[in-house]
This record gives structure tokens, C-alpha cells and sequence, in this order.
């Protein structure tokens, strides 16, 4: 989003100390941000050529169309439920006569589109929709007429290269494949018939400008449906017990509301069987709580009484209410009983995604796109598509030497085909674990296993190189899963009257769980972490009665990065030959924001998440720090602060608290930053110059004027639809077992922007379904980055990811700072406000992992 900075300061003070003293007034103009110019790109300095050649297929097909279109402004009054359902009233009335025989595109809001004029410039249509009646009111509604006025607003002309014809040529595309699917979020599926849950496979599409041209990206999606079926049915099976008259505790009210937001349900008392109501949550009162919103008469009467005396139904009097949105009412409450799921509307959570090998899901795209050549919509406004899927030229890097500790018999290792096991191996530098406790919550689980599993894994630290005691600070504990915050306090002081007196704190606490509760491992995680200052590690109960040594590894590896081990180190980096980072002190940083799911409430808060490397030239230790802000909102806010105080301004914040960790830890002052940003929303790239690199110049100011370290941010984006297939299936040419593309399989030709410095990079080896690459687009760099340094070195940090022997598909910094921001999330629990995270858990290791 930014031009290239020709101009390259200093990237530091020249001696002296950084950050002694108080700070003072940081009112630093930058010069590097006055030469920002919004919507301008930071241009490709170049193609990779490292690695070997590796033609892969990616699911963009090229697309020609008529260069000619017309864009009408719409305009409905009344302001309408649905305006696609007026829209489609007025086509039908007059899309002969009046409007030319045209075959319109429309954007469900206030654009609509033509690939040649309609026979007006301006015209005002009457439409009017069939009789309805909202019987959930005892209002009826009768017709209802719209005036709708269509004016032409501008005729575009040209390539797509710009956000309109962006957005016409998405809303064509959405017209065409309308008429055989429905749309379900921005997928289209077709549905099939039968009965309650199943699987239907649809697909996405949109358009990407990209350097072969226009591209119409397409991507099979495998959802989950349900035809009609009663929501007190659903939840039932949501929440896997019987819907009785028991209150939902905080949990289940959370998981409902989360799993059914933004479901479309039919009242089943309601006369109309096509209107729809859209829910938005889950009520926390029963139904003889709860005030009726339809009950005008001013009695008070609950939704209890309201339904007993208008419908003469029963409903429970304790369950919780559907918060559905109406018209007429924006908030309304109906029973979960007299409720049933719209058909074909997807409930994503229900069933798995299919996983298709590579092959079929490229035979499926092709089956998908084939046909849409002779589509009226494609030829009303000239648009075809190839047949094929688009070759590229590619490339494989190659993987980097990882170096284990010299006291094992491998001390240094090639990954073959993006994986390694610790066998003859040791961690390159071990923690220490002198005290233990262990705490079983799976009924399940026998003592004697639960005590050989402790066992197993102990012996498993020692074997990768941690000094682990074997015997627990007390036995081993057996519990319920009820009250976890008195048990754990309990048994913490008793652990505590053993260890205070020899002046030791209890290093682990081994957490057992029956299963993958979410509210029991939060409030273990919240307890231990924010409460009573404990490193925890968390097993399944499934695991442990298996006890599989690749398991027993990676426990064993998380438990070493968090009492302040490292695992293994890239040999690249220990004799400097890693590309920007071995010749000068370097922080890399990795930023994410978790936003609230649906159901958490109004209150619930975004959170912030930046971690950063405390350890150079090897960069595998990283530190985390949590801010809330503002519900949904994507920039992070919380990086540069300043506070008035009685002497003047202090300066803080995320990336002054890390820069300081940083030079503590290691002794240098780093004088490169590289700054790995989860994405945002495209409308919101500009604000992460204006605002995030500004905040980093600003804490770097704020240590001292002249420190100005130069600072390079990378988007990082997983979710998004490109796929990259093998050019051929042979032997040599992809990962045996799955079929998917090589790790170190990196794109950034034909199917990458035309001018920007963006590449899509998979770095993992995909054993399930097809590999989806991570796209990165550097947005700003002062270090001058060219193709094969960048790529080389964010392709070897994916091999020093510290949960696992396999190199993993988002460079770790931004990994980190996902998990950081998911588990602060925990710690909200019942209240908004964040605690903060002890200083023992803080700077014992990286807790997180």
C-alpha cells in the first residue's frame, strides 16, 4: 500500500545507551511516512529464482468479458426487507418491455448493472410484493409497494483495475451462478434432497486482477445443510443431552448462540411459511422471565404467557429464547420449540468438511466451471472463461539444516519432505522441571494409567534433553470437573506448603482432560495463568491411554518452550548465513486480533496479540504481550501509547515493552524490525501504515530520538481461496500419501498482483485434502527485501515452530500471536474485562505454545 522508501535512514543511535532514563514527549515527525502515499503499492523488486523449478496448476481461470458497462443507481422506497426479492418483482414486470429485454445485475444494495443502456437515463417503477402477515405480532401486513427509481450513474469503460469494476464484476458473476445454486455467505451450493443433516458440495468465486489479467478464482466448498428440523431438535444434538426444562449454564448459552448466529428459522405458528427470521443469539432468562416484545397491551406479560394465551402452545418455562431479527421489531423473542431451520441453510459446524484428494478437487472445479461459457448472464455481457486451470512456474525452495544440541548422537538434520522426529536427537538447550504436580479430570482414566502416562512422559524430557525430575511434589490427583477454581486453589497451596519452605515454586502443573471441553481447559488455562502464577500443559485423556511416542515428543517440546528451553535452532542461523538477519541485530515481530464469535455479547472485546523474538541471530524465543480494544476493530491500538503524569508524558506500549525485553535478553540493539502482520480487510491496509508503522517509529523514538531502525511489514493471509495443484502426479512431483504440492512450494507469477511484492508460499507438507498456501504481500520495507532473501527466510521459519517436528504453514511469529490472542480470550470468561498474565508465566518461556 505503500511506494518503496528510496531513501534509507539511519537504523540507529551510533553508541550510547538506548532506554535509560525516563522517556520524555515523543513528538517525532516521520520522515518516512510523509513520503505515503494512500493506495500507492510497494512494487516487486524482483521474481524468486532460488530453489528448483516446479510447475504447479492453481484453480484461477482467465476471464474475457465485453469492456463496456453501464452502472444504475437504485433506489427503494419504502426501504424494503429484501431488496433482491423487489428487485426480482420489478424484472419480472417489466424486464420485457420497459427495461429492454436487459438482463441486470444487481448488488442487493444500491448499484445495478447493464452491459448495454436500458432505454431511460431515469424511471420510477411501482412494485408490489404478495400479501404477508407477521402473525408473531397478530399484526397483518397485507401487499406491500415500493417505488424504486433507477438512474443511470456511469459508464465504465477499460480493463478491470479498479475497485468498481472489481465490484460490478463480482456482482455479474454472483447473477450467473444464482440461477443453478443458492448463495450461502459468499459460496454457492446446490441443494439435494433428503432428510435432517448432509453434506452438499457448492463452490466460491471471485475475481482477482492478477498478471495473466482478470482471473476468476474457483474453489469447491463442502458445507453441511439440514432440511426442516425443529431447533429444540438441533440443540439438542448441539449440546448432546436431552432439552428438558433445565436453564443453560453460561457455556451451553455460549456454544448455541455462537453455532446458530445468522441461521434463518421459520416460525412454525406463522400462517406464511416464507417468511424468514434471522437469529442473532441466545436470550440468558427462560421464557417466564422474559418480557414479550410483541405485547403491546402494556400487562407485562412474559413470552411464557404470550404464547400459552395467542397460540395456546406449551413451551419451557426455563429454556432459553432465540434473539431474532424482524422488521418491524429488530429484537424479538421466539421459543426454540415453535422453530425450525430454513431449508438448505447451512449449519457449518455440524458435519466435516469433505476432503477430497487433489486430483478430484481439480476434476471438481473443472466440472464446475465448464459449463458457465453458454449462461445467458456470461453472454449478455460477453464473458468467458478457459477450460483449464492455469499452469504456473514455479518454484521449491529448499528446506534448511536444523541443529540439535552436540550431546545427541544427530546433531545436525535435513528435513525430508517437511518433517523430522527427535529419535538420536536432543533439544538444543533444555529446561528444567525439578518440580511437578499432576491432576487427572478424566473420569476415565485410571490412576495406574494416569500415573504410567506422567511416567512415560517424564522419561520422554530426559531422553530430548530436559532436566526433568521424575517423581511429583505429591501424588498424583483425581477430580471432578465441578469447581475448578476452588480444587485448583486448594491443591495449589497444599503443593505451596511443601515447596515455600525449601524457597521453590511448582515448575508444571500436567493437566488431564476427559476431552476437548473448551470451558474446562479455559478455566484451567484463566486460573493457572492469571490467578495463581502456573505453567501448565494440558493432555487429552485419548492420548494418554495411547501414549504414542510422537505424542509423548510434542508435549514434550511444548513443555520445554515453556519453562525456557529451545528446541532446535536453523543451522543457517548459528553461522550467519540467514538472509537479513544474521549480519544485524534483527526483532521479529507476529500481530494478530481475535475478534468475538458470535454470542459473546455486546461487551465482549477484540484482543490484540504481538509477540517477539527475544533471542538473535537465532530467532526461537519469543515473548507475548495482550491488549483489549474496541469490539471488531482490526487495527491494533495498543503498540505506542502516551500518558500524562505529574512531570510530564510517559511513553509505553506493546512494541516499547518488547524492544526493551529484546535488548535485556540478548544485549544488542536491534537495529532491523520485521514485522509479520496477520491481514485485515482490504479496505484497511492503508491504516496499518498510517497507524501501526507509525506506532513502531514512534516506541523506537520514544528510546531514544535518533533510534530509527528500519522496519519491514508483511500481511500474512491463510484464509483466502487460491490453490495450487501438482503440474503431474508422478512419483518425485508430490507428497506420496496425500498428492499435494511439495513444502517450499512458493508462487509468484501469472496468478500474483501485477506490480505488487506478493507471493503465495506452502511451506508445509499437506496430508489431508489440498495444501492451501499462505499468501504474504510486503506492504512496506525499509530493509530492501529482494524476492529470494525474503522468501528463503520466512520459508526457514516455518521449520522453528516450537509444537512440532514438521515445518508448519504460517511463518511461527503470526502462529504465535493467534494462539496469544485465543487464549487471553479464555481468560474474559464471564466478565470484559482482561486480566493480566502473571510476570513468573510471563517470563518463565513461551507459555502460549
Amino acid at each position: 500500500m505503500v511506494r518503496k522508501n528510496k531513501n534509507r535512514h539511519s537504523s540507529g543511535g551510533r553508541g550510547g545507551r538506548i532506554g535509560s532514563g525516563p522517556s520524555s514527549t515523543v513528538s517525532c515527525s516521520i520522515p518516512e511516512l510523509q513520503k505515503f502515499v494512500p493506495g500507492e503499492s510497494l512494487k516487486r523488486p524482483g521474481f524468486v529464482s532460488a530453489g528448483e523449478s516446479y510447475i504447479v496448476k492453481a484453480n484461477h481461470f482467465k476471464l474475457t468479458y465485453n469492456e463496456t458497462l453501464c452502472r444504475y443507481h437504485v433506489l427503494i422506497d419504502p426501504k424494503p426487507t429484501s431488496a433482491g426479492d423487489v428487485m426480482i418483482q420489478l424484472a419480472k414486470l417489466y424486464g420485457q418491455s420497459r427495461l429492454g429485454g436487459r438482463l441486470p445485475a444487481y448488488d442487493g444494495k444500491k448499484s445495478l448493472y447493464t452491459s448495454r443502456p436500458f432505454p431511460f437515463t431515469c424511471e420510477a417503477f411501482k412494485v408490489t410484493l404478495p400479501d404477508q402477515e407477521n402473525i408473531l405480532c397478530g399484526l397483518p401486513r397485507g401487499k406491500r409497494h415500493f417505488r424504486v427509481q433507477i438512474t443511470l450513474d456511469k459508464v465504465l469503460f477499460g480493463r478491470i483495475d479498479g475497485e468498481e469494476f472489481y465490484q460490478a464484476f463480482n456482482t455479474i458473476l454472483h447473477e450467473l451462478f444464482l440461477g443453478r445454486y443458492c448463495l450461502v455467505g459468499r459460496s454457492f451450493y446446490k441443494s439435494q434432497p433428503g432428510e435432517g443433516l448432509k453434506n452438499c458440495c457448492g463452490f466460491y468465486q471471485t475475481i482477482q486482477n492478477t498478471q495473466m489479467g482478470i482471473s476468476l478464482n474457483i474453489d469447491i466448498s463442502c458445507k453441511p445443510f439440514i432440511n426442516p428440523l425443529p431447533v429444540i431438535n438441533l440443540v439438542a444434538l448441539l449440546l448432546n443431552r436431552d432439552i428438558s426444562d433445565d436453564p443453560f449454564d453460561f457455556c451451553e448459552r455460549l456454544k448455541v448462540s455462537k453455532d446458530l448466529c445468522d441461521v434463518e428459522v421459520n416460525f412454525t405458528l406463522e400462517k406464511n411459511a416464507d417468511k424468514k427470521y434471522r437469529i442473532t443469539g441466545l436470550t440468558s432468562q427462560g421464557s417466564s422471565q422474559l418480557p414479550c416484545p410483541c405485547d403491546d397491551s402494556g400487562t407485562g406479560k412474559t413470552v411464557l404467557e404470550y404464547f400459552k394465551e395467542t397460540y395456546r402452545c406449551t413451551i419451557r418455562s426455563r429454556v432459553p429464547c432465540l434473539k431474532v431479527r424482524d422488521q418491524e421489531k429488530p429484537t424479538t423473542y421466539l421459543p426454540m420449540e415453535v422453530c425450525e431451520i430454513s431449508d438448505a441453510k447451512q449449519i457449518s459446524y455440524l458435519l466435516s468438511v469433505a476432503c477430497q484428494h487433489p486430483m478430484d478437487r481439480e476434476k471438481t472445479i473443472l466440472q464446475t466451471v465448464n459449463p458457465y461459457n453458454e449462461d445467458p448472464y456470461a453472454k449478455e455481457f460477453g464473458i468467458t472463461f478457459e477450460n483449464k486451470l492455469t499452469i504456473v512456474k514455479g518454484r521449491v525452495l529448499p528446506p534448511p539444516v536444523l541443529k540439535f544440541n552436540d550431546q545427541g548422537k544427530v546433531k545436525e538434520f535435513l528435513p525430508k519432505v517437511g518433517k523430522w522426529n527427535m529419535r538420536l536427537k536432543q533439544m538444543v538447550k533444555g529446561g528444567e522441571v525439578n518440580t511437578w504436580a499432576c491432576i487427572n479430570f478424566a473420569s476415565d482414566i485410571t490412576h495406574a494409567a494416569a500415573v504410567a502416562f506422567c511416567d512415560e512422559l517424564a522419561v520422554t524430557c530426559l531422553i530430548s534433553g530436559m532436566n526433568f525430575k521424575g517423581d511429583p511434589v505429591l501424588p498424583l490427583v483425581n477430580a471432578k470437573p465441578n469447581h475448578v477454581r476452588p480444587f485448583l486453589k486448594k491443591h495449589y497451596q497444599r503443593f505451596m506448603a511443601i515447596l515455600r519452605p525449601l524457597h521453590k515454586e511448582l515448575d508444571l502443573l500436567i493437566v488431564i482432560l476427559p476431552d476437548k471441553n473448551g470451558t474446562l481447559y479455559g478455566d484451567i488455562k484463566r486460573i493457572c495463568e492469571t490467578d495463581l502464577g502456573l505453567v501448565s500443559q494440558c493432555c487429552l485423556a485419548k492420548h494418554v491411554l495411547k501414549m504414542k511416542p510422537q505424542y509423548l515428543t510434542n508435549i514434550a517440546l511444548k513443555i520445554n518452550m515453556k519453562v525456557g528451553g529451545r528446541n532446535t535452532v536453523l543451522l543457517d542461523a548459528v553461522v550467519g548465513n540467514l538472509p537479513r538477519v544474521s549480519n544485524t541485530p534483527t526483532i521479529i515481530f507476529g500481530a494478530d486480533v481475535s475478534h468475538p464469535h458470535h454470542g459473546e455479547g455486546r461487551s465482549s472485546p477484540s484482543i490484540a496479540a504481538v509477540v517477539a523474538s527475544q533471542d538473535w541471530p537465532e530467532v526461537t524465543n519469543y515473548a507475548g504481550l495482550v491488549r483489549r480494544q474496541a469490539r471488531h476493530e482490526e487495527i491494533i491500538q495498543g503498540l505506542f501509547n502516551e500518558n500524562d503524569c505529574g512531570s510530564g508524558r510517559i511513553s509505553g506500549g506493546m512494541i516499547k515493552e518488547h524492544l526493551i525485553s529484546f535488548m535485556r535478553s540478548t544485549g544488542h540493539i536491534p537495529r532491523r524490525i520485521i514485522f509479520y502482520r496477520d491481514v485485515v480487510s482490504k479496505g484497511r491496509l492503508n491504516m496499518v501504515i498510517e497507524h501501526e508503522l507509525s506506532a513502531i517509529k514512534k516506541a523506537c523514538a520514544s528510546l531514544d530520538p535518533i533510534y530509527n531502525p528500519q522496519v519491514t511489514i508483511i500481511m500474512v493471509q491463510k484464509q483466502h481461496h487460491t490453490r495450487l495443484f501438482a503440474g503431474n502426479y508422478g512419483v518425485g512431483s508430490t507428497i506420496f500419501e496425500s498428492g499435494n504440492v511439495l513444502p517450499g512450494t512458493v508462487v509468484d507469477k501469472e496468478i500474483c498482483h501485477p506490480t505488487d511484492f506478493d507471493f503465495y508460499l506452502c511451506s508445509h507438507a499437506g496430508t489431508k485434502g489440498v495444501s492451501r498456501p499462505v499468501r504474504y504481500h510486503v506492504l512496506w520495507d525499509e530493509n530492501n527485501f529482494m524476492a529470494n532473501a525474503l522468501l528463503i527466510l520466512t520459508n526457514h521459519l516455518c521449520y522453528t515452530d516450537a509444537r512440532c517436528t514438521s515445518s508448519v504453514s504460517i511463518v511461527p511469529p503470526v502462529h504465535y500471536a493467534h494462539l496469544l490472542a485465543s487464549r487471553a480470550r479464555l481468560y474474559i470468561g464471564y466478565k470484559g474485562n482482561l486480566p493480566d498474565i502473571k510476570d513468573n508465566v510471563k517470563k518463565r518461556g513461551m507459555f502460549f505454545c
